[in-house]
């Protein structure tokens, strides 16, 4: 049987992959999969929970936050999509302006 501890290390891991994508990548489609890993690491560990304390109210939080992930998927998606188009580059580095 796979332990408390087990899934905390895995959900610490899989956080410290997604931190590392978002500080080290120069492209913005993969800092928003590294904020989805990172958003994935959070839901384990709120299952991980639930299922040592006997409970379902972290299934049921993770059922929220991947709903709330994917509006933010497909709305940061959008986003990077207009700037792509106006910018035509995916460096976040290119976008130090504010005006169009």
């Amino acid at each position: 049987m796979v332990s408390l501890n087990h899934y905390l290390v895995l959900s610490a891991i899989l956080f410290a992959i997604g931190t590392a994508g978002v500080f080290v990548r120069r492209n913005l489609i993969t800092i928003l999969l590294s904020i989805e890993i990172m958003l994935n690491a959070v839901n384990l560990t709120f299952v991980a929970f639930g299922r040592a304390l006997g409970a379902a109210d972290g299934q049921i939080i993770v059922f929220f936050v991947m709903t709330v992930a994917a509006a933010e998927a497909a709305v940061g998606l959008a986003i990077v999509i207009a700037l792509f188009r106006h910018r035509e580059s995916l460096n976040p580095d290119s976008w130090t302006a504010l005006k169009w």
